[in-house]
């Protein structure tokens, strides 16, 4: 099946949104998620990543959901589920060092995903900001994310930029 027209270039990812210009971008799971989820969008928002230079994605999913579908269009990909409240500083560790490997490759452009576009998501792209040493202070993570993606961090998301100064940031 060819597809023509606009269709060709795909549809952009839902709440899609870039944390550092040109290198890593953020959205919500490509399809949707939950019951919103739908297969046909899903191959659209993967034609579009594609015809956008992506290079990576990274799923931050606790189950193995579009994984098959990245196979299917070769994508690369690591799926590093965020897992339970008890073991995030571990999780955040490997979310963090799998985002800095890749772009340690200057050509590497990756997707980050969770679920929904949300706190646990966020809080982990403001920590990140904080483990690559792009920022200083949590405070200034917090207010780029919010300035980024016109959301205000809620409680989980700053329970995870505080882990990631407490526990896993480099110092």
């Amino acid at each position: 099946m060819t597809l023509r027209g606009r269709w060709a270039q795909g549809l952009q990812p839902r709440n899609f949104c870039w944390i550092i210009q040109d290198r890593l971008a953020a959205s919500e799971r490509p399809g949707g998620y939950a019951r919103n989820h739908r297969k046909v969008r899903r191959q659209e928002e993967l034609i579009w990543l594609k015809q956008q230079g992506f290079t990576r994605i990274l799923s931050l999913l606790d189950s193995p959901h579009n994984l098959h579908a990245y196979d299917e269009v070769a994508m690369p990909y690591a799926n590093v589920p965020f897992g339970r409240h008890d073991e995030l500083a571990t999780h955040l560790r490997e979310i963090y060092s799998t985002i800095s490997g890749w772009l340690a490759v200057p050509t590497e452009r990756v997707l980050v995903h969770y679920d929904e576009f949300g706190d646990r998501l966020l809080g982990a792209l403001a920590g990140y900001l904080l483990y690559a040493q792009l920022v200083e202070e949590d405070t200034h993570a917090v207010q780029i994310i919010e300035k980024m993606t016109g959301r205000q961090l809620g409680t989980e998301a700053r329970e995870i930029v505080t882990m990631t100064v407490e526990e896993v940031a480099p110092r």
